[in-house]
């Protein structure tokens, strides 16, 4: 007689599922995920990809955290163990029955069904927090910005979207401090890519200069050939260097400069797109929007993420 694991898996579908290509993107509270995650859903299309933010497994709504002793970026605050489950369920294929979290309201509402296209993208406070979650995902992303400039977009949002004040900001930022480096910080050690947009420190830049990007490719992965991108001409708006990550282990940075004219950071996005073997159509337009307006560096960074993905799923059976 089968056991019952045999039984259940005879009782399944008769032919094996399709895996989707997984990406990660984890960070803390404001750290540009969103932002980063949309330019790359809106290039895909919804035919090609889904996305899910693992905010949703939330514990706890808003009214219920204020009497806690810790923070949603806590572990316990959080249904870690059902997400790493509903990961494993879209890694193979199978779809899922996610909890949603209202951001707007603070309110746990109507759970959602999320079927798994060719490509799923997966942003959040804990993607990458335990072993068996990052084994789910083929690429995994770290957003990883100078502390003042991410308070600086918390309070921004929290005050324009969430109707906080922006006392009650930082002094959520000041009381969920030590559970960010205990909890949330060090999934960056993990991270194929760490992303980072900042100022450029050796740089005088006038106060309204665009952000740069530094992207830390680690060889966890291949990563694409850049060579024939980073051609005379073009090294001003973006040049690789092998450097030394936080752990002292040597990597590549890319560096994506925000100060260099438009139409040079649009040439090194051409030839990017280019290489990606696309469709011969112009870059997306919805890359590197930030707001109402556009970040060259931004968009650069999401056709890296994006050459992974389209090359992922070329390869997939």
């Amino acid at each position: 007689m089968p056991d019952k694991n045999l039984r259940i898996r005879r009782a399944g579908p008769d032919e094996p599922r399709r895996r989707p290509v997984m990406i990660a993107i984890a960070g803390d509270s404001a750290a540009g995920k969103t932002t980063l995650t949309r330019g790359l859903v809106d290039a895909l299309g919804p035919q090609r990809c889904v996305s899910l933010c693992t905010d949703d497994y939330h514990r706890y709504d808003r009214a219920e955290r204020r009497d806690l002793p810790f923070t949603a970026l806590h572990p316990d605050c959080n249904y870690l163990e059902i997400m790493e489950q509903h990961l494993q369920l879209l890694a193979t294929g199978s779809p899922i029955l996610k909890p949603v979290y209202d951001h707007a309201t603070g309110e746990l509402v109507r759970p959602e069904l999320v079927e798994p296209a060719p490509i799923v993208i997966v942003e959040g406070l804990f993607p990458l927090h335990s072993r068996l979650s990052r084994a789910c995902f083929d690429v995994t992303v770290f957003l990883d910005p100078p502390e003042e400039i991410r308070r600086g977009w918390k309070i921004a949002r929290d005050t324009g979207k969430r109707g906080y004040s922006t006392e009650a900001v930082l002094a959520e930022l000041d009381r969920r401090e030590a559970e960010s480096a205990a909890f949330i910080r060090p999934q960056r050690a993990t991270a194929d890519l760490v992303v980072r947009f900042a100022p450029i420190e050796t740089r005088d830049d006038p106060a309204d200069t665009p952000l740069s990007a530094t992207v830390m490719l680690r060889p966890t992965i291949d990563h694409p050939d850049l060579t024939g991108v980073l051609q005379p001409g073009l090294t001003r708006a973006m040049h690789l260097k092998l450097e030394r990550d936080p752990d002292g282990r040597p990597v590549e940075s890319l560096h994506v400069h925000g100060y260099v004219p438009r139409e040079e950071s649009i040439a090194v996005e051409k030839a990017i797109w280019a290489s990606l073997d696309a469709p011969d159509t112009d870059t997306p337009d919805c890359l590197g929007r930030v707001g109402d307006g556009r970040s060259e560096p931004l968009a650069i960074a999401q056709l890296l993420l994006l050459y992974h993905l389209m090359d992922l799923d070329r390869g997939r059976p």
